[in-house]
């Protein structure tokens, strides 16, 4: 099997030739260390290599960004090499789209897993572009198949369907992107039923939901007696989906003592119970958030290493508003399974109500969609839905009249008037949580994100 050829780009000696003897050591071919952008540019003509690990400061005015444009354009995976956490460079850097970040000092087996992501993240972009090149027109095709409950016909999620068809018999991580609602674990589920993990569990756990004083207990496990109150042995969720899959909803809510822990985990493949001995594990991650990580990582809430060790196979999912053609499509749905519970017969809605629907802009997305059908379920007498019941008369807002407004100003108004009707109740029966279809820690995070506070 031919070796992968590493070009370093380092004006650091010391650390340049430390990285080559790690290289070398791994197998890896490294060709002559490169300190500046004209010696990098000579080095890549010459010797041609597979990955670059690119000093983002270099000797001369030019920089490592500006050796990432120059790989763009002749398609070399690159990962950068820094020691500066400053948020302006990191999103200048980060803008350049790299395979990765390792962060000064280097170690060996940081180095070596890094480029392990690298490469399998190189070759999966790859499959996933020749899949794109080849692809013929889907249509209105509204399942993936027959391990697939993804109900659709708009063209965004059809490219979902596609890369989860493509990620999905591989060990890759993956990191699925979107707001809350969307659909996020029921990506993951597909994801788990496609792979060649089927047959083993699929363990879900909601990071932003788990007491921060039982993290580390919750996802790696603990003997008896390791701690206060530790009156028998606990198997941890790592543990529980050995040989399968683990779905880490709102991962971006781990606090960084854990994110440190987690990332043993992914590198060395084993987990360290509280008390107990190390053991090795096997089990494929699959991560979602709501959070912007890349912003995260910038503000040091989130470990960059971390970040693109999960990021090997990203899935963005479209908000509900930006794929109007699957509202109608959802809502039936959802009508004829709800009905069919109730044991009501209702055929579809009046084209008024459809008309309305779409113009929603759904804050809450899929969840509040499904929440709003079972509502409309309970109240609809008739065989047809004659009217949209997005909320109770005396929380309605207007969302779609208001030209000068931004979804986000539409959003704080929305979930301010529901705080309002629900005198400000978040959580438990009738509460603003439940209304808006979302879950409670991420109702919050919207509050604070948003500035809402409560008159006093």
């Amino acid at each position: 099997m031919m070796k992968h050829k590493i070009l370093i780009v380092e004006d650091q000696f010391i650390e340049a030739n430390n990285l080559r003897l790690i290289l070398t050591r791994a197998g890896y071919v490294v060709p002559p260390l490169a300190s500046s952008f004209a010696e990098a540019i000579e080095m890549l003509d010459r010797h041609k290599p597979d990955l670059v690990l690119l000093d983002i400061y270099l000797e001369g005015t030019l920089t490592g960004i500006d050796i990432a444009k120059v790989l763009i354009t002749r398609k070399v995976p690159f990962v950068y090499l820094s020691a500066n956490s400053n948020r302006k460079i990191f999103l200048a850097a980060k803008a350049t789209k790299p395979y990765g970040f390792l962060v000064k000092p280097f170690r060996q087996r940081d180095v070596l897993a890094t480029l392990e992501v690298a490469f399998e993240l190189n070759e999966a972009m790859q499959r996933v572009q020749a899949k794109t090149a080849n692809e013929v027109n889907v249509g209105n095709t509204s399942s993936c198949s027959e391990n697939c409950d993804i109900i659709t016909r708009s063209r965004s999620m059809q490219n979902v369907i596609e890369h989860i068809r493509l990620v999905g018999p591989s060990a890759s991580s993956v990191l699925i992107l979107g707001e809350s609602g969307t659909g996020k674990e029921l990506v993951a589920r597909t994801i788990h039923q496609v792979s060649k993990r089927n047959s083993k569990p699929l363990v879900v756990v909601n990071c932003g939901a788990l007491p921060a004083n039982l993290i580390e207990s919750e996802l790696f496990g603990h003997e008896k007696g390791a701690f206060t109150g530790a009156f028998e042995k606990r198997i941890g969720k790592f543990e529980q989906a050995d040989g399968g899959t683990i779905f880490l909803d709102e991962v971006g809510e781990l606090p960084l003592d854990t994110q440190t822990k987690f990332l043993r985990v992914l590198q060395e493949k084993e987990i360290e119970p509280i008390g107990g001995k190390t053991r090795k594990t096997d089990v494929r991650i699959i991560a979602a958030t709501n959070r912007n990580l890349e912003e995260e990582v910038a503000s040091g809430r989130f470990r960059m290493d971390l970040f693109y060790r999960l990021n090997v196979f990203p899935i963005s999912i479209p908000p509900l508003r930006e794929r109007k053609e699957d509202i109608a499509l959802l809502a039936e749905h959802f009508l004829r399974k709800f009905a069919e519970d109730e044991g009501k017969v209702i055929k579809g809605f009046l084209s008024d109500v459809i008309q309305k629907m779409e113009n929603y802009q759904w804050p809450g997305n899929i969840r509040e969609l499904e929440n709003l059908m079972r509502r409309t379920v309970l109240l609809t007498s008739s065989t047809i839905v004659n009217e949209f019941y997005h909320q109770p008369e005396t929380i309605r807002v207007t969302v779609t009249t208001d030209k000068f407004k931004s979804i986000v100003e539409n959003e704080r108004d929305h979930i301010l008037a529901v705080l309002k009707s629900c005198n400000w109740k978040v959580y438990g029966p009738g509460g603003a949580a439940e209304l808006l279809g979302l879950k409670v820690s991420t109702l919050n995070s919207r509050i604070k994100k948003l500035g809402i506070e409560k008159a006093r």
